[in-house]
């Protein structure tokens, strides 16, 4: 739930049909942990990373640019690098107008990719929080559409279109480890499992989110 609106596994399977045309069926990939000098386990890893834009974001970005009335102003959208080229590579695909606001921290290589999608890229401060503030200024005074990277409900449905999709990959499966940031995507994944499997959160010990979305939202996955 956020905002008091509920994500149910209803709504992330009618969604899913509508982004299916633009998103990639992500492969999965099976692997012994002792490859990685670890206790021997077999591990199955969604390739995610091979999605359009490069990361699960996709999938919110459409979700969002599919339900929500698109401006002629376009969309905007603040982030770390990953949720603007989503947003990017939604826009550019639909037609719409895209402005992303990124803090200075933003790799390069993830700055390059949102102008490859023909965004207009603005440096919005040295970090997430000043980024979207801006954003947010911008959105006001232009009437553009602001697309958050996990504060809204139609982006957690969009993410929780990749449970559905591993549930359909691995229906046997009981444990599944999600990479929290500002937590739409384990939001969206928790929704559509509904507690009938394990979820555990991981994050990097380097990174930490205990400081909250806005902090977490800093780091460059967002």
């Amino acid at each position: 739930m956020t905002n008091g609106i509920t994500v149910t596994r209803e709504r992330i399977a009618a969604m899913e049909p509508r982004i299916r045309p633009y998103i990639r069926h992500t492969p999965v990939l099976r692997v012994d942990m002792a490859d990685f000098d670890r206790p021997p386990l077999a591990v199955d890893l969604k390739l995610e990373c091979l999605q359009h834009s490069g990361s699960f974001k996709a999938r919110g970005a459409f979700t969002n640019l599919l339900e929500r009335a698109v401006p002629k102003a376009g969309v905007v959208a603040a982030s770390g690098g990953n949720h603007g080229a989503a947003v990017a590579y939604a826009a550019m695909r639909l037609g719409h107008k895209a402005t992303i606001f990124v803090p200075e921290v933003s790799p390069a290589a993830k700055l390059e990719r949102i102008r490859s999608y023909g965004a207009e890229l603005i440096v919005g401060g040295a970090r997430y929080a000043e980024a979207l503030a801006a954003s947010e200024r911008f959105a006001e005074e232009t009437g553009a559409l602001q697309i958050h990277a996990f504060n809204q409900e139609e982006t957690l449905v969009g993410q929780g279109t990749l449970g559905l999709e591993i549930e359909a990959d691995l229906p046997r499966i009981d444990t599944l480890l999600v990479a929290v940031g500002g937590g739409g995507l384990i939001g969206g994944i928790a929704a559509w499992f509904a507690g009938r499997i394990r979820i555990i959160a991981v994050e990097p010990e380097g990174a930490p989110t205990r400081f909250g979305a806005s902090e977490s939202a800093a780091m460059p996955s967002a």
